[in-house]
């Protein structure tokens, strides 16, 4: 990991401005890149805000605040990435969409750098095998919200080195994680088990078993989670979840991975969650 100063990181929204500070923290150079100018400086801004909440708390000191943003830069420009030493795409979850960004990155940045995808679901040899570099392309899936979830899974496509693999899993120790190692198949590990108890619940209030608050109270006091399955869903975004479920049940069609239709209508409806301020619970007031 010796040679891995400066990490480039696509993407806008939570799951960007997260994974910069969780590595400016772990002291690396940090170049966040989204389409517009203003998206990426809004992810600095989201940053900034973060770290100030952290140093009220007493959780970080003001000078290492100053250390940690002095390390990010934002940019439109895909071009700013070429002397990166990794970049982790984490763009919406449409394998077109990975697909063309990567084969553009192949185009701008330097040729050891390491490509990784924070994708939850989909295959990342389809990614890799648009590159000139598939043995550098592998999987460094963080969880949302990056900064708090100590786990990450690296995901290792057939095409991947075991020098990348290693950097991947020394990375992600460096930025202070717990790093698993897991095959490219559909969801992993978490998602894999996740998805179908989250799915099994919106069939539960489908099917009137229960309303949705008291499933979400039977769960967190019953099986002792941190939240209930509606929540979950309203913070990871139901247009995400969807998207994870649909890519679950196009691999491995198991009738435990087919989207209950409540979910697709909702996500038709713009009720994505937190994101939207309306989902399986209002966050408007």
């Amino acid at each position: 990991m010796d040679n891995i100063t400066t990490v480039g990181i696509l993407g806008s929204g939570i799951m960007g401005s997260g994974l910069a500070e969780v590595a400016a923290k772990a002291g690396y150079n940090v170049i966040l890149r989204s389409r517009t100018q203003a998206s990426a400086d809004a992810m600095v801004a989201s940053l900034t805000k973060n770290l100030a909440k952290q140093v009220e708390r007493g959780k970080l000191a003001d000078d290492e605040r100053l250390v940690i943003l002095g390390r990010v830069s934002a940019t439109d420009h895909l071009g700013a990435l070429r002397d990166c030493d990794l970049v982790i795409e984490s763009v919406i979850e449409d394998l077109a969409v990975k697909k063309e960004l990567f084969a553009e990155l192949e185009q701008v940045v330097q040729p050891n750098a390491i490509f990784a995808t924070n994708t939850s679901t989909l295959a990342v040899v389809e990614l890799a095998m648009v590159t000139q570099r598939p043995d550098k392309v592998c999987g460094i899936h963080f969880f949302n919200p990056a900064p708090m979830m100590k786990l990450v899974e690296i995901v290792r496509p057939l095409t991947a080195s075991d020098d990348t693999i290693a950097a991947a899993t020394a990375f992600a120790v460096a930025c202070g994680k717990d790093a698993v190692e897991v095959k490219d198949q559909a969801g992993f590990i978490v998602n894999a088990l996740l998805f179908p108890y989250l799915n099994n619940a919106v069939r539960l209030s489908e099917q009137g078993t229960a309303s949705i608050a008291d499933i979400d109270t039977a769960m967190k006091g019953g099986c002792n989670f941190p939240m209930g399955p509606f929540a979950l869903l309203d913070l990871v975004g139901l247009d995400t979840s969807l998207a994870i479920l649909d890519a679950l049940y196009a691999e491995f069609r198991d009738p435990n991975y087919a989207a209950v239709p409540t979910l697709r209508r909702m996500v038709a409806a713009g009720r994505l969650g937190r994101k939207s301020g309306r989902g399986f619970f209002d966050y408007s007031r």
